[in-house]
């Protein structure tokens, strides 16, 4: 049951870092979901490592901590593939 949530989870964080990134990401949704999903590790440790990662009530702070790391993520592996998927256009184009 933990990878399902952790599937679900790194899909919303997916999809909200996409809608929040300016511009159109071109990445796939299971890359995107991907990404969520290491957003979510990535924040979780930053909000250990500051001190907030188990408070009481809902953890805005762990939340906001995974947001920002999944946004960071998925511009960054979305650039990555675009950089990819151009040089194998230029690739098929030139042949």
């Amino acid at each position: 049951m933990g990878w399902l949530w952790a599937i679900i989870v790194g899909f919303v964080l997916g999809v909200i870092a996409k809608a929040v990134i300016p511009g159109k990401q071109h990445s796939p949704l299971w890359l995107t979901t991907i990404c969520g999903m290491l957003g979510a590790i990535v924040g979780n440790a930053v909000a250990r490592a500051v001190g907030v990662g188990e408070t009481r009530g809902i953890d805005w702070s762990r939340h906001i901590f995974q947001l920002v790391a999944a946004i960071i993520i998925v511009a960054a592996v979305d650039a990555l593939y675009m950089a990819t998927l151009g040089k194998r256009k230029q690739q098929r184009a030139g042949v």
